[in-house]
């Protein structure tokens, strides 16, 4: 979904027509549908609108809006981190006296002392992180791309000096810089993190979000409205709806909602209703004409108009507009992983399995001595999974089963009515221990799975793989499951684990295959440990 600016703006204070083409029944309509709209959102108390006797609106002044605001914190914040991270590596590898910025004698710059280098870096630093839109409201809140823009335009910057110091025969420490890097984009991404998990608590609470009029035919803004109710997080807060021949009485269905008129009435109810934002939800319904006569209604810089295509679970870098002929023409790439992209996975994936089994392995060998003593029957259970292109291989799991479990496995799934089912758990299952039900509960049961990914079966990050009884009953889509190496975790583990139905599995395994990417890895990777240090209820 890609948002675009308004075209026109309107100065403080200035007289704006009312909608040419709305009836004056409409006009009444969404006057009463005011106080409607206003018991659903939460927003700070502001100016209203005030309607002239010729029955024009003068819209209050822009006030400082929430986009500007948290953009603020963020540079603060960011400079202070900035400050933090580039004078502590300083101090760190230097001490506290004064060094100079090592200059060869060719050279035309004169030597200066690393206190000003860290200073001009700091600020360099900053005008990168702004050159890249890092604090673009569409970006921050959701997604990896705000982590992905903070490390490019780090990465960019340091390589942008390197190539500076080349030319004019400076030479600044090494140490100094491969210290400040990693670490300056790791306090930078926590800190954005951590800005993110405020945000989202501010949004539960119905500020910092913005206030949103939908636009559109019935179904598709009943089924915006919908999905944008359920993402609160997302930052966009529902405060009613034009649609064609919209009733004054009505509300968006499922909803408490209201229509605030027809898709005539629309600059009177972004008056009345104080929203910054209008969503297009479908254009079928729409005049011809109709979303470029909205654009000009909307005041730049403070509302904004979004259009909502059709097109669902696809992620931002697939999809490319290009104007052809005055037609906004969506461009979808066809999912695919590149030879790069392979091999950066992989490289990941080794390092990664290699540090974790040689930091696990005091945890390793305690659970295989618990497992041992506790209960007969081998330490670990080698059960054969489907994974990559269909291909089977053995996945190991430390035993929290009785000897024998599988042959009872058909009878429990029939006695649940889930034996025709691809993704199955049984409750309360008798057949696993007591020592089994707590290394599960903490997940330490998938421990060894690093070494199927050390040996190149799995994946750190990836679709679960199942075993081959599931997989006969996939449909076409969920096929598609096999295109990547299964993973220890997975999109769906993080996002509900065993309480996700196998449809709504299907759906988070098919994003991620279709739009991976290394950063979206590291946050599910995160998150993942979050779930295991906090399993709740839905561990089974």
């Amino acid at each position: 979904m890609s948002p675009h600016e308004t075209l026109s703006s309107h100065e403080p204070g200035t007289v704006m027509p009312d909608v040419s083409d709305a009836t004056e029944g409409e006009a009444m309509s969404v006057d009463a549908a005011t106080s409607r709209a206003k018991a659903t959102t939460l927003a700070q108390p502001k100016p209203e609108p005030v309607t002239t006797a010729s029955g024009r609106i003068v819209l209050p002044p822009p006030h400082d809006n929430w986009r500007s605001r948290f953009a603020r914190f963020l540079r603060i914040s960011d400079f202070i981190v900035l400050v933090w991270v580039v004078y502590g590596t300083q101090l760190l590898w230097f001490g506290w006296g004064r060094v100079d910025v090592a200059v060869r004698q060719d050279s035309r710059i004169t030597e200066f002392s690393y206190w000003l280098f860290s200073a001009l870096l700091v600020l360099l630093w900053m005008l990168a992180l702004a050159l890249a839109d890092s604090r673009n409201d569409r970006v921050i809140g959701t997604g990896t791309e705000e982590y992905a823009r903070v490390t490019r335009a780090s990465f960019g910057l340091f390589g942008a000096i390197a190539i500076i110091a080349f030319l004019v025969r400076i030479d600044v420490a090494r140490g100094y810089l491969l210290i400040s890097l990693p670490v300056g984009i790791a306090v930078l991404v926590l800190t954005r993190w951590l800005w993110r998990q405020w945000l989202v608590a501010q949004r539960s609470m119905g500020r910092y979000s913005a206030k949103v009029l939908l636009v559109g035919s019935r179904q598709s803004v009943t089924q915006i409205a919908r999905d944008l109710q359920r993402s609160p997080d997302a930052g966009y807060q529902v405060v009613g709806a034009c649609v064609p021949n919209g009733a004054v009485a009505d509300v968006i269905e499922g909803t408490s909602l209201p229509i605030m008129g027809s898709v005539d009435a629309i600059n009177r109810a972004l008056a009345v209703t104080g929203a910054d934002t209008v969503v297009v939800t479908s254009t079928d319904d729409l005049p011809p004409n109709k979303v470029k006569e909205i654009s000009w209604g909307l005041e730049a810089g403070r509302q904004h108009l979004v259009l909502a295509p059709s097109i669902t679970d696809i992620a931002g870098p697939r999809v490319h507009s290009r104007p052809v002929s005055g037609l906004p023409l969506i461009h979808v790439e066809t999912p695919r992983f590149s030879s790069g992209q392979r091999f950066l996975k992989r490289s990941v994936d080794l390092v990664g399995a290699a540090v974790l089994v040689i930091v696990l392995s005091p945890v390793l060998l305690v659970v295989a001595l618990t497992v041992k003593f506790t209960s007969p029957g081998p330490v670990l259970y080698r059960q054969e999974r489907i994974g990559l292109n269909g291909e089977p291989f053995g996945m190991l799991k430390f035993r929290s089963m009785r000897v024998g479990a599988d042959a009872e496995l058909k009878s429990l799934l029939e006695a649940q009515g889930t034996d025709t089912q691809p993704l199955f758990k049984i409750k309360n299952d008798p057949r696993i221990t007591p020592i089994g039900r707590f290394i599960r509960k903490y997940s330490l049961d998938e421990l060894p799975q690093f070494f199927n990914v050390l040996s190149g079966s799995m994946s750190l990050v990836g679709p679960r793989p199942q075993i081959a009884d599931e997989v006969a009953l996939y449909s076409d889509a969920a096929k598609r499951r096999l295109l990547a190496r299964p993973g220890v975790t997975g999109l769906w583990q993080v996002s509900g684990r065993s309480e996700t139905s196998w449809e709504e599995a299907v759906k988070l395994d098919l994003f991620y295959v279709e739009n991976w990417s290394l950063i979206a890895d590291l946050v599910i990777l995160a998150k993942t440990v979050r779930t295991v240090l906090v399993p709740g209820e839905s561990a089974l």
